[in-house]
């Protein structure tokens, strides 16, 4: 990576935005493998603006890189005033913003943020997120860690302990 890069990532990590759950959510999404340990979790909230259903506030918990946190904290900045559908139209280097071009090896950071706001904004296209996109559903829909499960875990030979 390049220092350029590398001193935005370190800039957005010492102030993510929108980091954390969201109770009052209207839509909730989850990407991400408990195996390999990248998970991104999203929420959404919507008004109505002008006649339109827009995004108010986006928020999110990650575990994951630098670069997915910086790419996240960017993204749910960015689709905040737009429809779901212009959000579902970001492509993964517009998400990553001001960041700029990610290199090879942390596209999939970006990718993981597109599939997150897929999987928030078009449940129905996410067979395992159907049942989390309602109000309702937030409330009762398990954090990340219960998620990656509690206690301990061994991946790929070493012993890995949850605490929360």
């Amino acid at each position: 990576m390049n220092s350029d890069l590398e001193t935005k990532i370190k800039a957005a990590m010492a102030n993510p935005q929108n980091l954390g759950e969201m109770p009052d959510a209207d839509a909730i999404g989850t990407v991400g493998n408990s195996d390999c340990g990248e998970m991104l979790r999203m929420w959404v909230k919507y008004k109505e603006e002008n006649g339109r259903k827009v995004i108010d506030k986006a928020t999110f918990q990650s575990f994951g890189c630098e670069t997915a946190i910086a790419v996240a904290s960017l993204a749910t900045e960015l689709i905040r005033g737009k429809t779901a559908d212009e959000a579902l139209a970001l492509k993964p280097e517009q998400l990553s913003g001001e960041l700029g071009p990610l290199p090879p090896m942390k596209i999939h950071c970006a990718e993981l943020v597109q599939g997150a706001l897929r999987s928030t904004l078009a449940p129905e296209r996410c067979e395992e997120n159907k049942a989390t996109s309602t109000p309702a559903a937030a409330q009762q829909v398990p954090s990340l860690m219960d998620k990656m499960g509690s206690g301990e875990r061994s991946v790929g030979g070493k012993k890995i302990t949850f605490i929360n």
